[in-house]
């Protein structure tokens, strides 16, 4: 267990999968890390590379003493799930920080951590606790940390893996990612499920600062988000066969409230990737491609929300 007053040694464990150049932007950036903080022995970074195909690990490789932090670990493509859990296992560190390869941090990223776990356990009496950093979406490449705080940045999740640091012990006792979430979504949820019911509280943590970057949306990526809302939909199906409670069927979109919001939203289906195809050019043609994509997910949602009720339909016999 961690007290207050002893020293902590960060393990930032990251699974990456085809991302070498936004990854090498997130490396740097925690090469650059201010951990002057007495709270902090010090710090690794945990790459776990999930089978990517271009060329991550020999690029490392090539640039290995641009990164004296980073041990980098090879797994066949099984999913971020696996990927953590093989992160965490071969970890040195007392304390685990999730992060994904596409968030650029802050230089005083692991200071504010440290200082978010001491003030946690000042305030519970204990280490059962976890922080929670703030994640700013961008798509600027050339200078993510550039981009404002946004109203739409805002998240109301108990402990999802884009920006967190926890005592290991905890991670363990939960029982780690549950590797059956082999597609997209809610491994980081369900997990906080567990560590919910184990009595961790969450503590904010703003000053920890990560940027989340993506392309700038169009509509050639239409149907990736299309295939990952649908992905999402089965994996909560998985999320609430393990938790069947309302609180997840609120999360997974699983209740009568979603299925008739989407519905009426999309009027039926009938507002779809087709259908909004000229508004959302016309907003990209504009320089809005943010607000293009929130009109994006009146359909993006309608598709998650078909997926979860088919999934569930062919859950139940296999159940019955």
């Amino acid at each position: 267990m961690v007290l207050r007053g002893k020293t902590v040694f960060f393990s930032i464990v990251i699974p990456t999968y085809n991302r070498l150049p936004i990854l090498a932007k997130c490396l740097r950036s925690l090469e650059r890390q201010n951990h002057d903080d007495v709270a902090i022995e010090g710090y690794e970074v945990v790459l776990v590379d999930d089978g990517s195909t271009d060329g991550t690990l020999a690029w490392l490789e090539a640039n290995a003493a641009e990164f004296p932090h980073v041990r980098s670990l090879l797994q066949d493509h099984q999913g971020p799930a696996a990927a953590r859990n093989l992160g965490v296992e071969r970890a040195k560190g007392d304390t685990i920080v999730f992060i994904d390869s596409d968030l650029v941090v802050t230089e005083n990223f692991l200071q504010a951590h440290a200082q978010g776990l001491q003030q946690g356990r000042e305030m519970y009496g204990s280490d059962r606790i976890f922080t929670y950093g703030r994640v700013i979406n961008t798509c600027n490449f050339d200078n993510p940390t550039a981009e404002p705080y946004k109203i739409t940045d805002f998240s109301a999740a108990y402990f999802a893996t884009g920006n967190v640091a926890i005592p290991r012990h905890w991670l363990e006792k939960a029982g780690l990612f549950d590797t059956r979430f082999q597609l997209y979504g809610w491994e980081d949820l369900e997990l906080g499920v567990r560590l919910k019911q184990l009595g961790l509280n969450l503590v904010k943590c703003p000053d920890a600062v990560g940027y989340h970057w993506h392309p700038a949306f169009n509509l050639e990526q239409i149907p990736n988000l299309i295939d990952k809302e649908i992905q999402r939909g089965r994996m909560g199906v998985l999320f609430y066969q393990k938790h069947p409670t309302w609180e997840v069927r609120m999360m997974i979109q699983m209740t009568w409230i979603h299925r008739l919001l989407w519905g009426i939203l999309s009027l039926g289906g009938q507002l779809n990737e087709r259908t909004l195809a000229p508004v959302l050019r016309w907003l990209i043609n504009q320089g809005k491609p943010q607000l293009a994509e929130q009109v994006a997910r009146i359909f993006l949602n309608w598709y998650n929300v078909q997926g979860v009720y088919e999934e569930y339909a062919l859950m139940k016999p296999r159940t019955e």
